[in-house]
């Protein structure tokens, strides 16, 4: 079958189909249903819109597949029919092909789940996943795999291991998605691309899905300059406009045709449509390639598709926070909350006092409890250029996509920003604008990876990107949650990725800080551990029941025993003050929270190290 293929696009350019969802869209199924499993439940209707496209003149037809994978599968309970589902929808392409004398592609798409470095999922999950819905594509004859919209790199790069795993003959189209400037969503440009997949082992590379024909067309000139194997497109027609309530796509099949002209003259071979495109456009682009031959490919000087880390300082060159550190030395920090306005006056005052009695850092929160206030790393720059002590940015993966995330970082490293606490985030359904929207394109896993990536020198896609960031990198540690062999596992997860410290949620329980420490000695880093001032036993209670903090019950008797406010935040305090003593010699520093920004009660917990003594501010 390889070799009928690549003959086949040796010869001319060969038409593919155009979009799946959209004509099932159009004959009355509703978005949310699961599109795969209608090979099962209504078959004619599968098997009438390739007729459709075969009718207008489609040489492949791809499978209704996309998202056939287990994972996806998942999210509509139809996990358990994975196989049946895949080798039905092979079938219906085979049936519907053969009087066309058509080839049928086995279309599979992204897992629709976030893979390591930037994800949960392990790669070898991923390729697994991949190996498990291509098999069973196999088995029905399927003549290639389409492995389309990807945006991530790596994740595609599993997704051709598997299929080689599967068949090592059944030839390999790998498309990816990419934005208006020819980019993936990783970051990876036409350039990188290019040869990398080419790398990989894919007969053909190409792109397809998220804009219109023109920036595909200029992706894949730039990816011709660099590559020889066949190229494939397939745009979709035009970009998606919201009009009157729906989303249109506004290129008309005339346009989509005159564009299929120019993607030959590219040196493209294998031609199609994706969302948006119906079997009009096809048959208008079948009349414009009639009797076109593919122009004679000029010889290339491919660049290797490798990348140049480059090796940051050393953790105690960073920042001074990072040299005491590196050197074994016990470290303080104090929490610093941003205002809820503009006015942060009180926490400059307060972080100034802080540095008068000897603290090393203060550490900003990202908007905590998802509670709108001044941005820490406004609040970050106000603090380092008005006080002179070290801030620590808490930076949250929450409201910001993967693009974000790395401005808002490459902004915090020219600003001098160093020092990082990496933390998922609490979502927003917990703060006080609940119906606000969440975006979570990584956890603090996946953060890590991506400031791991800045020190070294590249983005998320590898692309260079200079002189790297010099972060110190930090990440948060529950001791007291429930599901604690999950925990571990995430710190382990967190270590790999890069993190060179550790910062506790508050301890109360000392037995928890004890096991936690002894389950992390494989892979242990340097730990700070959380202290928290009760105020009073209500706060107490709070943190128990409804944080999920684990708070022994004769700390809140203890706080119970308080006859007056005052009484219960000296009682707050010397709680505090007796676990500091506690933890001393198990942990490489304390962070003290300063609760309803009394600033004084952080410094009276210090007492208890010896080197502080009590103010009021």
């Amino acid at each position: 079958m390889t070799s009928d293929l690549l003959t086949r696009l040796k010869e001319g350019p060969v038409l593919c189909d155009g979009a799946m969802g959209t004509l099932l869209l159009s004959k009355g199924i509703f978005i949310d249903k699961c599109y795969d499993e209608l090979n099962i439940s209504q078959p004619d209707l599968i098997r009438g819109v390739h007729v459709e496209y075969l009718q207008a003149g489609a040489e492949i037809i791809e499978t209704n597949t996309f998202g056939a994978n287990s994972f996806r599968l998942s999210k509509h309970g139809c996990a358990d029919r994975l196989a049946e589902i895949n080798r039905r929808g092979a079938r219906l392409g085979r049936e519907a092909a053969k009087s066309f004398g058509a080839l049928v592609a086995g279309a599979v798409g992204p897992l629709g789940v976030r893979i390591e470095p930037l994800g949960k999922i392990a790669l070898s999950e991923a390729r697994e996943a991949f190996r498990e819905q291509i098999a069973a594509l196999n088995e029905e004859g399927i003549d290639l795999i389409v492995l389309e919209t990807f945006g991530y790199l790596e994740e595609l790069h599993q997704a051709i291991l598997a299929a080689r795993e599967v068949n090592p003959n059944l030839p390999v189209v790998a498309q990816v998605t990419i934005d208006e400037d020819g980019n993936c969503l990783d970051g990876s440009s036409p350039e990188h691309y290019g040869p990398q997949l080419e790398s990989w082992g894919a007969d053909v590379v190409g792109i397809n899905c998220s804009v219109g024909p023109a920036p595909v067309l200029d992706a894949l000139e730039r990816v011709r300059a660099v590559t020889t194997v066949p190229l494939s497109a397939q745009p979709n027609a035009g970009m998606p406009r919201a009009v009157d309530g729906r989303t249109i796509f506004l290129s008309s099949p005339e346009y989509m045709a005159s564009y299929a002209e120019k993607f030959v003259n590219a040196g493209v071979s294998l031609i199609g449509g994706c969302c948006g495109t119906t079997p009009k456009h096809i048959h208008e682009m079948k009349g414009r390639l009639k009797r076109h031959h593919l122009p004679a490919l000029k010889s290339v000087s491919k660049p290797a598709p490798t990348t140049k880390p480059v090796e940051p300082p050393a953790m105690r060159e960073r920042s001074r926070l990072g040299k005491r550190i590196a050197d074994g030395e016990f470290v303080v920090m104090v929490e610093v909350v941003p205002p809820k306005g503009t006015d942060g006056s009180k926490e400059i005052e307060g972080s100034k006092y802080l540095k008068s009695v000897g603290v090393d850092a203060v550490n900003i929160p990202d908007s905590p409890r998802a509670s709108a206030r001044l941005s820490n790393q406004a609040l970050c720059l106000l603090v380092a250029q008005q006080v002179g002590i070290e801030p620590i940015l808490h930076y949250t993966c929450r409201d910001r996509n993967v693009l974000g995330i790395q401005s808002d970082l490459l902004g915090a490293s020219a600003l001098g920003i160093r020092n990082l606490i990496c933390i998922t985030g609490d979502p927003p359904k917990m703060g006080n604008y609940p119906d606000a929207t969440a975006v979570f394109d990584v956890d603090a896993i996946g953060l890590v990876n991506i400031v791991h990536n800045l020190n070294h020198g590249l983005d998320i896609g590898s692309n260079p990107i200079g002189t790297g960031t010099k972060f110190v990198i930090g990440v948060g540690a529950n001791p007291g949650v429930p599901n604690i062999e999950e925990e571990i596992r995430r710190f382990e997860y967190k270590v790999q990725a890069g993190a060179e410290y550790a910062v506790t949620q508050p301890v109360f329980d000392l037995r928890l800080l004890e096991d936690f420490l002894r389950r992390i000695e494989h892979c242990r880093i340097p730990v700070i551990a959380g202290i928290w001032p009760l105020v009073s036993v209500r706060n107490a209670e709070f943190m128990k029941n409804e944080l999920r903090v684990s708070v022994p019950d004769e700390v809140i008797a203890r706080m119970s025993r308080a006859a007056t406010a005052e009484g219960a935040r000296a009682e707050g305090v010397a709680i505090a003050r007796d676990m500091l003593s506690a933890v001393r010699d198990m942990v490489q520093g304390a962070q003290i929270s300063a609760p309803q920004g009394r600033y004084s009660s952080a410094v009276d917990v210090l007492e208890a190290l010896g080197s502080s003594k009590g103010a009021t501010v």
